[in-house]
C-alpha cells in the first residue's frame, strides 16, 4: 500500500480510535465504581456486624464497657496485623451500631455512604436529626469528604433550620422553606473586599459545584443572566436554577447591599415572566429568591406578607466564623485526620 494512502487512513482513522477510547475508559471507570461501592457496602456491612456483637456483649459481659479494652488488647497479641480494631475503632463501630440500630427508615442508608464520612457524622452531628440529614444528604448528593466537611465548618443543617423562619411569602410552601437556608455560606468564593454584582454572579458561576452543594443536590444550574422575553419587555435573570423534586424554576436575584423593597418588584417580574414563558404544565410555579448581604428581616417579613408569589428573601456571608465556645466542643482537624488514618490502614478505606 502507498505510504500516503496508509498515512491518510490512520488519520481519518484518529476520531474513532478517540472515540473506541473514550468508551474503553468510561467501561473500566464504571467498573472501578461499582467494586468500589461493593467493597465500601461490604466493609461498613462488618462494621455494622462488630457494632452489635460488641453491643450485646457489652450489655451482657461482666466488665460492661471495659469488655472492648480487653478484646482490643487480646486482638493486637493474636493478630497485630489486623489494622482499624484498635480500642477507639472498636468503640466507634459499637456507637455507629447504637445511633442507628432504632432507626428504621436510617438503616437502609448507612451502607449507601463511605466510612470516612460516618466517621465524619458521628463526630460532629449533635443530634439524631442532624446526623439523618447528613445521611441523606451524603446518599444523595454524593458529597466528598471536602463537601461534607465544609457543610459542617458552615453550620449547614442549624442555617437551614433557621431558614423556615426566615422571610417568606404566604404562597412560599413548608417544601420550599426547607431548601432555603437564612444564610448562604459563600467562603469559597475567591472576591477581593470590594467587589459588584457583576463580580458576584461571576465568581459564584465559576464556582458553581460549590454553589450548588450549597444550594442542595436537586438543583440544575440553566444560566446566568438568563434573558425571558414577554411582550416587549426583556429580562435578564440574574441566576436561573430548575429544582428537580420540588419540580420547578428558582429565579435568584443577587445582591451586594442591605435588601431594598425595590428589589422585590424586580423579582417579581422575573418569577411571572418563568411562569408565563419557561413553565410548562407539567411544572410547578417558579419560585422567586433574593439574596443580599444583609437580609432587614423585619422590613422583608413586612413586605412579603402582601405578594401573591412564593418569594424567599436570604443573607449571604462570605466569611462563616464559628463561636468560640462552640468551636471548643468540636473535634480539631488533625484529631479526625488523625481517627481516619487509623481505620483506614490495611482496610482499603
Amino acid at each position: 500500500m502507498d505510504k500516503t494512502v496508509a498515512r491518510g487512513l490512520v488519520k481519518s482513522g484518529d476520531t474513532a480510535v478517540m472515540l473506541y477510547a473514550g468508551e474503553l475508559i468510561s467501561m473500566i471507570e464504571e467498573s472501578r465504581n461499582r467494586i468500589w461501592t461493593a467493597v465500601n457496602s461490604e466493609l461498613v456491612s462488618l462494621y455494622w456486624s462488630v457494632g452489635k456483637w460488641l453491643s450485646q456483649k457489652c450489655a451482657t459481659a461482666q466488665w460492661g464497657d471495659k469488655t472492648i479494652l480487653m478484646i482490643s488488647k487480646q486482638l493486637a497479641e493474636i493478630r497485630p496485623d489486623l489494622k482499624g480494631f484498635s480500642r477507639p475503632g472498636l468503640y466507634r463501630m459499637r456507637q455507629f451500631y447504637e445511633y442507628y440500630k432504632d432507626d428504621e427508615f436510617v438503616s437502609p442508608l448507612v451502607r449507601q455512604i463511605d466510612w470516612t464520612h460516618h466517621l465524619i457524622i458521628m463526630a460532629r452531628a449533635k443530634s439524631p436529626e442532624e446526623r439523618r440529614f447528613y445521611l441523606e444528604k451524603c446518599a444523595m448528593d454524593r458529597c466528598s469528604k471536602r463537601d461534607l466537611e465544609r457543610l459542617f465548618d458552615s453550620s449547614f443543617y442549624e442555617r437551614l433550620k433557621l431558614g423556615e423562619a426566615a422571610p417568606h411569602s404566604p404562597r412560599t410552601t413548608d417544601s420550599v422553606r426547607a431548601v432555603i437556608p437564612d444564610v448562604y455560606s459563600l467562603e469559597f468564593l475567591d472576591l477581593p473586599k470590594r467587589y459588584r454584582e457583576a463580580s458576584l454572579r461571576d465568581a459564584i458561576v465559576s464556582s458553581m459545584r460549590d454553589f450548588i452543594m450549597e444550594l442542595g443536590g436537586d438543583f440544575t444550574f440553566v444560566g446566568k443572566e438568563y434573558p425571558v422575553k414577554v411582550g416587549k419587555s426583556d429580562f435578564n435573570i440574574d441566576l436561573l436554577f430548575f429544582n428537580r423534586a420540588l419540580r420547578c424554576f428558582f429565579a435568584v436575584e443577587v445582591k451586594t447591599d442591605e435588601f431594598e423593597p425595590s428589589y422585590l418588584g424586580q423579582l417579581q417580574g422575573y418569577v411571572a415572566a418563568c411562569d408565563m414563558v419557561l413553565n410548562t404544565p407539567q411544572e410547578n410555579p417558579a419560585i422567586g429568591l433574593l439574596v443580599c448581604r444583609g437580609k432587614n428581616a423585619p422590613l422583608a417579613k413586612c413586605l412579603l406578607g402582601k405578594i401573591d408569589m412564593p418569594i424567599g428573601v436570604s443573607g449571604y456571608e462570605l466569611l462563616r466564623k464559628v463561636p468560640e465556645d462552640f468551636k471548643s466542643q468540636l473535634p480539631t482537624i488533625e484529631e479526625i485526620e488523625a481517627e481516619l488514618a487509623n481505620m483506614k490502614n490495611g482496610n482499603g478505606v
